[in-house]
């Protein structure tokens, strides 16, 4: 029998011996939950404050000077406007789906996009000044990275159809058949960056991996193809605009360097000039209409720094001065007086602001003041950042959200590890974590294991393919640090994790089982083969780039020793798992087949189904009954730690 059925067969057999364990199976509504407990009323009551906090994020300028922004009034983000400063929110969308990617294009529609269920195969649709929403794409395949010119005249976007991992460019052309055309049939994660001002170009852009990314330009005319910046070096590259002469592209790479910087290739010469930061990445940055503002935003530690200055002389201008937190959604006003930003804090959910500079001492302006839910801001905890030794005396950096105990007592442990794996914990506002340091008196851990971004591609690359591991080995040596400190309890420790963060979970109690009070495991991989195999065809290269290809007999072996699938019997402490159905990226068969194998092997095993979700769960009534469970589960494993 070949290596790779023997394998699937081994992660499928289970299922017939779950099936003779009794299932306490509810049904409500679209959720499904077996064998958890009917909740005590208390437990929603005391994460009713929690779960009605508000965020807004700022998306666009309005073509009138008022703010687009997405927020929640009642079970999914939807589209709003803000016309000044304080002014109220204007609701423009009313979609059962959550309404993403916002752009204000030249002739003042808004452009936005929307998927179903969770199912990430997004249309694209424009809606007019008098609120008509015209779909411009086709039902059934997966459609982004809209660009178009500066009056307007092109619009272009990729495209994907399903069983491929090409990706199409299409225009929009009102007399092409659906109004749109193919102008390239593009190969692997291909997507516009920019048009250039004339339409006459496209900036395109290649995803191989988080290590690798390549530019072209495209003649719209006659579908030519031209390298940029050929380089025999794998170079990481992310965004990119032209600048308004249409002579140089502006782009972030970390080419020749650690971190990621702001380039403008010239396109004439391929001379380059390279500006930012030496120690941290440049996470974002955005250039006035009339090319002379130049605003980018440092990710430093996890926190960001904005700086704004002036492009053409090069000139530092008044910088904002904003709450440390983090900066998303950068944006120039189109008069380029004001640059609009979305920014949160860990005692503040996220709110849309405005930076002037042309004020005698700049001008710093919040649009949006989100409610917190009725919870105190003076009580929430803002985290640590903390670093231990790992096993190769690496430092591992990680924020820990800390409870007020009486003297002499020892707080539980939640650690929470983020996905990707090419993510990064930074330091926003958590409810989960706030909420378990005040109504659970626990304390939240949130490292950044070798293998996040945010530190440098050395760091980056530490994880790959038969590395994966030690990654985990780092989690290894956050238990030992917690032994070592005076007010955490490392009797009652619990891991969680979503996606990348799920498979951590999982690995983690396979090596540490005798160590953990439990684990959490949202949406995450089981079997790297399987999942290899059934995640869409879209993503499947490009994962198979990060976690290494099972096609390869050593790297087949590799995954058959640290899938969790095949290491099940380490694993001797409950276990709360949650999948939605619809998810394309980590498919629900990962969770059932761990379900059904933790079962098999007689280990207290709760999971939760969302019918109507994908990867994460975007609907408030489905987080509520994520919030819900993980309240129940934490509470029996660690026990009712407030004030212990």
């Amino acid at each position: 029998m070949p290596v790779l059925v023997a394998l699937l067969l081994c992660a499928s057999a289970p299922l017939a011996l779950a099936q003779t364990a009794p299932v306490d199976r509810r049904e409500i509504g679209n959720q499904i939950l077996e064998n958890v407990p009917v909740a005590a009323p208390s437990i929603r009551a005391g994460l009713n404050r929690y779960q009605n906090v508000r965020a807004a994020g700022f998306q666009d300028w309005a073509a009138d000077g008022g703010m687009l922004i997405t927020t929640r009034f009642a079970n999914t983000n939807q589209l709003h406007k803000v016309a000044a400063p304080g002014a109220d929110r204007a609701q423009l969308t009313f979609h059962d789906e959550p309404v993403t990617g916002v752009h204000t294009l030249p002739n003042g529609d808004v452009l936005f996009s929307k998927d179903t269920g969770g199912d990430e195969w997004f249309q694209l649709f424009v809606r007019s000044a008098d609120g008509k929403e015209t779909q411009l794409t086709e039902t059934g395949t997966r459609n982004g990275s809209p660009a178009w010119s500066k009056d307007g005249s092109v619009l272009v976007w990729s495209r994907t159809t399903r069983g491929s991992g090409d990706a199409e460019i299409l225009m929009r052309d009102p007399a092409a058949p659906g109004g749109a055309r193919v102008i390239l049939k593009g190969e692997g994660a291909m997507s516009p960056e920019a048009v250039s001002p004339d339409g006459k170009t496209v900036l395109l852009g290649r995803y191989y991996s988080i290590r690798e990314s390549k530019r072209w330009l495209l003649d719209v005319a006659t579908g030519k193809l031209t390298l940029l910046n050929p380089s025999k070096d794998k170079i990481a590259y992310a965004g990119g605009r032209f600048t308004p002469d249409g002579k140089s592209v502006m782009m972030l790479s970390d080419e020749g360097s650690e971190v990621m910087r702001i380039v403008v290739l010239d396109l004439a010469t391929g001379a380059k000039q390279f500006s930012g930061d030496r120690v941290w990445d440049v996470e974002a940055f955005t250039l006035s209409d009339d090319g002379k503002m130049l605003a980018y935003a440092v990710n430093e530690d996890g926190y960001s720094k904005l700086f704004v200055r002036d492009h053409l002389t090069r000139r530092s201008l008044p910088q904002p001065p904003i709450p440390a937190g983090v900066v998303s959604g950068l944006a120039f006003s189109p008069d380029g007086t004001k640059l609009g930003f979305s920014l949160a804090t860990p005692t503040a959910a996220s709110d849309a602001w405005s930076w002037s500079w042309d004020a005698p001492d700049g001008k710093l302006e919040r649009w949006t003041a989100s409610e917190l839910g009725g919870l105190d801001p003076k009580a929430l905890v803002t985290p640590e950042l903390v670093r231990y030794p790992s096993f190769d005396k690496r430092s591992i950096p990680a924020f820990i959200y800390k409870p007020n105990l009486s003297e002499g007592r020892k707080a539980p442990v939640v650690i929470d590890i983020h996905g990707g794996p090419e993510g990064q914990s930074r330091p926003t506002f958590n409810t989960f974590s706030q909420h378990a340091v005040a109504e659970l008196g626990a304390a939240v851990i949130i490292p950044n294991v070798r293998g996040s971004t945010g530190y440098g591609k050395t760091y980056l690359n530490l994880d790959n393919a038969e590395k994966r591991e030690d990654s985990v080995k780092d989690i290894g040596a956050l238990l030992d640090w917690i032994k070592t400190q005076p007010d955490l309890d490392p009797s009652r420790v619990v891991v969680s994790g979503g996606s990348y963060g799920g498979y951590m979970s999982l690995a983690v109690m396979t090596h540490y089982s005798d160590r953990m009070a439990g684990g959490i495991e949202l949406f995450g991989i089981s079997n790297f083969v399987s999942f290899l195999q059934n995640t869409e065809a879209y993503r499947r290269d490009l994962r198979r780039a990060e976690y290494g290809d099972e096609r390869d007999p050593k790297m087949l072996k590799v995954f058959e020793v640290i899938s969790p699938m095949n290491n099940v019997h380490k694993i001797t402490k409950p276990m709360l798992v949650m999948q939605g159905w619809n998810d394309p990226r980590v498919p629900k068969s990962e969770s059932d087949q761990i379900v059904a194998k933790l079962r098999g092997k007689g280990v207290e095993t709760w999971y939760v189904q969302f019918k109507d979700e994908g990867h994460g769960f975007r609907k408030k009534v489905n987080n509520d009954r994520r919030r819900e469970v993980e309240t129940q589960f934490l509470q029996k494993v660690l026990g009712s730690a407030k004030g212990q």
